[in-house]
């Protein structure tokens, strides 16, 4: 299962493979059609003006590019905000105000790491943004931050797209490559941030231990292998991203690789905090330059205004 999900992975972004490149481009004409509907959609779309300064992260690929981290940075020092994302793989369907007490299958685990990280904003998972975007005006917010909302061209935001480090190899669309939107569309931002000039990672793990196993369900999970102290872990197993985890399979792990603790990154610790399991923390927090910070800030405080 992870040799397909590394081949898979390794195919949509950084293809070496000889099967890989076939593949990539065997799938070329279903990419163009793909294209023709993603720039159809930006180009027809109608801008909505929702009278609230709505701030969006995001990014031109799938997966990975630190989203989460980026936003609740951007957002821990701000009051009277609401985040807003779809909450992928919940189990319920309706707009939700997510709240850290609530079941993790409810809202999703994004969501909850949000809930737990921005006490002081309004956590809302709504399938449908605008609907989100409506709800959260008659809260009463001042400011309204959108999750993964790039490619939503129909309403009107200040958007910022992260760039990652190590860019893709491979720069075709979905299904021949990681893009869902053409590369190019990057000048539709507002701003582009790009890792190590605009925004840095800083990682440190708590409560270390010698004998580390570690476990993840996020998108990219090779990323984390340079933050990894190499003679602590005896084992790295990935799951599919955004898998819930089982009380019954963590345990069978640390029986199976004989682990004093498993080390898991902050988005899956809330699906397996209540287990009560030895754990380590990988906690990644994101530095954001100030330059940035304060055209977020000029953007809320003068929308409006002009």
């Amino acid at each position: 299962m992870q040799k397909t999900f590394f081949w898979v992975e390794e195919y949509l972004f950084y293809p070496k493979k000889i099967s890989q490149k076939v593949l990539s481009y065997l799938l070329l004409p279903f990419s163009a059609i793909y294209c023709i509907v993603v720039i159809s959609k930006r180009f027809f779309a109608k801008e909505v003006d929702f009278d609230i300064p709505i701030v969006s992260i995001g990014n031109l690929t799938v997966g990975g590019n630190g989203k989460t981290p980026f936003l609740i940075s951007l957002t821990r020092d701000r009051k009277n905000v609401a985040v807003i994302l779809r909450g992928y793989k919940r189990e319920s369907s309706e707009l939700l105000i997510v709240d850290p007490s609530m079941d993790i299958k409810q809202c999703g685990d994004e969501a909850m790491l949000y809930a737990k990280s921005l006490p002081n904003a309004l956590i809302i998972v709504s399938k449908d943004r605008i609907e989100g975007i409506k709800f959260a005006k008659k809260r009463g917010v001042k400011a309204i931050f959108l999750d993964d909302a790039f490619h939503k061209s129909d309403i009107k935001k200040f958007d910022i797209v992260l760039k990652p480090r190590h860019e893709p190899t491979n720069s075709f669309c979905l299904p021949s490559g990681g893009y869902r939107e053409p590369k190019s569309f990057e000048k539709y931002a507002d701003i582009v941030a790009i890792e190590e000039r605009d925004f840095k990672r800083v990682v440190k793990i708590k409560n270390e231990s010698d004998r580390m196993v570690l476990i993840t369900a996020i998108a990219k999970p090779k990323r984390l292998d340079e933050y990894l102290p190499k003679y602590k872990i005896v084992q790295k197993i990935y799951f599919e991203d955004h898998h819930f985890f089982s009380k019954k399979e963590l345990e069978e792990i640390i029986k199976k690789y004989g682990a004093a603790t498993l080390l898991v990154t902050t988005k899956d610790l809330v699906k397996i905090e209540k287990f009560n399991l030895p754990l380590s923390i990988l906690e990644l927090n994101i530095n954001i330059d100030q330059e940035l910070v304060s055209l977020v800030d000029d953007f809320i405080d003068n929308y409006g205004k002009l």
